[in-house]
């Protein structure tokens, strides 16, 4: 053995190793967050944790030592900001306060935890993970990784300090599960059954639920690593449904980018509309901004107001109501027609607007591709549609206690929430009936395709409708924007759509006959709402049975990760034939 392979071995364990401590770190953390410590317990905590930064400052400068590949300026920049960090939050624990005026501030012991964290993100973007597709495919991976999320989710919401008096193993599993998937049904209120620990586990889970947390690890591991196996790339592209595999990790970096981005704007624009009178402290304010920015942003409905924005105090906060809505609707859309509506508005405004000015007007043709056009006509549809009929609908009921402006506003929020949202501004009991049919319409088409939200998708219900109209005018195939839709994609809508309709109507009959003494509206509701990822209810939640609950649970899950993907991830894949049976029309009708 060569001493340049025992070398290499040896780097290699230091590595593991370091992995290895800034889990225990992270684990440590928990555990301090999540239980009451004694002076003993805290005291090795927090010497454990020095370890844990110690360790991850040696590994750093380790990599940097025996770095065999050019270390990208980015990973760089990032990695010499890493230690100045963690070294000045060391310094400041070991300096006394007279010392110390300009490290005061580090003295805090969340900026310990904070630097762990940062450690154990680096040290695990650092390791070598590899996917292969021969021992379980993109969709067994896909739903995979929400399981463990789920999982996890649910030991940590049961520690004791994430809630003020406790929480049951299934209300934990329902809360986890709805935050995953982000649908925002819950069983205890948010805001006053979980503290701040709780609060932001429920955060994480909602970011890591909305954007998934393959695509955060899968990120940050390029982002360090700069290289990524051919498998990997395989994998994400099937996951992402991008045919070039050199544009996946591009994509992967524009949606987490831009989710944080518009994340951070959105808080911004929240916090700014909120009274001061209403809630005082700064950090309770920028903690509620960003909570419901990332809530509302990830289609996920949660809130810490016991009542939603229906809240007396924010009932008529229409400004507030109005970034919520933008958030939601921008969230519901997907990355890919966000990104592709990006660069429509860049041509437009280049070639539309500046260029003409100067006589260069440049024709680019179909900026905007045909998901883009289908799934932005339907959204568009679909919200004018459903506001004016809550206006004149409710006209008289719940919106009776708004004026002018704050009429439309109220009926644009009900409208555009119920497309996976979960958020509500009115007594959703005290809806006239054709209103609350019209929400269930909308919770089952639900949002768009490749974004956080849920239900059947807004493309699966436009080609469902032009493949109606196709059939009415005695065509053989469905043709829109001077396009053909393959048959593949009309396949998949049926499918789509009768998988849902099987979902549902089992989960009704279920929770009726667990919950007999309940209504059948209510329910049906409650199993749209799951399964559309929306987060709406008539009021049932929390006073289902256990069974009731569960099964809630499982609409909620395969309401995510789709009925389709979880027959892709079960079946085996049948390989291509080279040959066709005899075609044979069948009597429908």
């Amino acid at each position: 053995m060569t001493e340049k392979f025992k070398n290499k071995l040896s780097i290699k364990y230091v590595y593991k190793t370091a992995f290895v401590i800034s889990l225990l770190g992270v684990i440590f953390v928990i555990v301090d967050f999540g239980f009451d410590q004694s002076n003993l317990g805290q005291r090795l905590i927090n010497n454990f944790l020095f370890l844990v930064l110690a360790t991850g400052l040696l590994s750093l400068v380790i990599s940097f030592i025996y770095k065999t590949s050019k270390v990208k300026i980015k990973v760089l920049v990032f990695d010499v900001a890493s230690a100045v960090f963690i070294g000045l939050v060391v310094i400041a624990h070991f300096v006394s306060p007279e010392k110390s005026n300009y490290l005061s501030n580090l003295q805090n012991d969340i900026w310990i935890r904070l630097a762990v964290l940062l450690i154990f993100i680096r040290e695990f973007s650092d390791l070598s993970i590899g996917y292969k597709r021969a021992s379980m495919n993109p969709a067994q991976l896909f739903i995979s990784s929400f399981l463990g999320i789920i999982f996890v989710g649910t030991i940590l919401l049961s520690l004791p300090k994430a809630t003020y008096s406790g929480i049951t193993f299934i209300d934990a599993l329902f809360t986890s599960t709805s935050a995953v998937c982000v649908t925002g049904l819950i069983v205890v209120d948010t805001g006053t059954y979980f503290t701040l620990f709780g609060q932001i586990i429920i955060l994480v889970l909602i970011q890591l639920g909305g954007i998934g947390i393959l695509t955060f690890a899968s990120y940050f591991s390029y982002f360090f690593k700069g290289v990524s196996s051919y498998e990997n790339h395989l994998v994400l592209g099937d996951m992402t449904n991008l045919k070039k595999l050199g544009d996946v990790f591009v994509t992967l970096k524009r949606i987490v980018l831009t989710t944080f981005g518009i994340e951070l704007v959105g808080a911004a624009f929240l916090f700014a509309s909120i009274d001061k009178n209403l809630i005082v402290s700064v950090f309770d304010r920028g903690f509620f901004s960003v909570f419901h920015a990332v809530s509302a942003f990830c289609n996920a409905g949660f809130s810490t107001l016991q009542n939603s924005l229906f809240e007396q105090t924010f009932r008529f906060n229409y400004s507030l109501q109005m970034v919520v809505i933008i958030l939601v609707i921008l969230g519901g859309l997907g990355f890919p027609i966000v990104f592709n509506l990006l660069k429509y508005l860049k041509y437009f405004i280049v070639n539309r607007l500046f260029k003409p000015a100067v006589g260069e007007r440049k024709n680019i043709p179909w900026v905007l591709n045909i998901n883009s056009r289908i799934t932005l006509t339907t959204t568009l549809a679909l919200t004018i549609i459903g506001t004016l009929f809550f206006y004149f609908g409710e006209y008289h009921n719940t919106l009776e206690e708004h004026h002018g402006i704050g009429k439309v506003i109220t009926a644009f929020f009900s409208a555009a929430t119920p497309r996976t949202a979960g958020f509500n501004n009115v007594d959703i009991g005290a809806l006239h009936f054709p209103t609350l049919i019209m929400i269930i319409f909308l919770m089952w088409v639900g949002a768009s395709p490749g974004s956080t939200g849920g239900g059947i998708k807004t493309s699966t219900f436009a080609i469902a409708i032009l493949n109606i109209l196709s059939l009415a005018k005695g065509k053989s195939r469905i043709e829109v924007y001077r396009r053909e839709i393959a048959d593949i994609s009309a396949k998949r809508a049926s499918a789509t759509i009768l998988l849902s309709f099987i979902v549902i109507g089992f989960g009704i009959m279920g929770i009726t006959y667990f919950d007999s003494q309940k209504s059948l509206l209510p329910i049906a509701f409650e199993c749209f709402s799951a399964f559309g990822t929306v987060g709406l209810s008539m009021g049932i939640t929390a006073s289902l049975s256990s069974a009731g609950k569960v099964i809630i649970v499982l609409i909620m899950f395969i309401g995510r990760v789709t009925m389709l993907s979880i027959l892709i991830a079960v079946f085996k894949k049948v390989k291509h034939k080279n040959y066709h049976y005899p075609s044979e029309e069948i009597t429908i009708n």
